[in-house]
């Protein structure tokens, strides 16, 4: 089990980058909205890579007894959302998540990018 939502995200973060996810992006959403606690943002070379990454998300989480409350944009794959409520996961490909800009839309939330080890 997941203890709060800023583990449950790196943990997305960490499922996204174990399949190549390219610049994996947490934004702290808390006292800005309250829609969520925190978006994981990170992009793919293609619809099939995208659908691979949310697939390890999905199921690298789901053996840590969370399951998505509602996921939209799968069968396309240029942009997946997973939504965990506490956090929802996007999923693009690069020109998509350059147009829909995302990390400037909430520019002012702390942001913490997450590496390969």
């Amino acid at each position: 089990m997941v203890s709060d939502s800023h583990e449950l995200a790196r943990l997305a973060g960490t499922f996204a980058l174990d399949k190549k996810a390219n610049d994996v992006v947490i934004l702290d959403l808390r006292g800005l909205t309250s829609v969520t606690d925190f978006f994981v943002i990170c992009s793919g070379a293609a619809d099939v890579h995208n659908k691979a990454i949310a697939e390890s998300i999905r199921d690298g989480l789901a053996d840590r007894d969370q399951k998505p409350w509602h996921i939209e944009g799968f069968s396309y794959g240029s942009w997946i959302l997973l939504d965990y409520v506490d956090i929802v996961v996007h999923i693009f490909l690069q020109d998509k998540r350059e147009f829909y800009g995302l990390e400037r839309l909430w520019g002012d939330a702390p942001s913490e990018r997450l590496e390969a080890k």
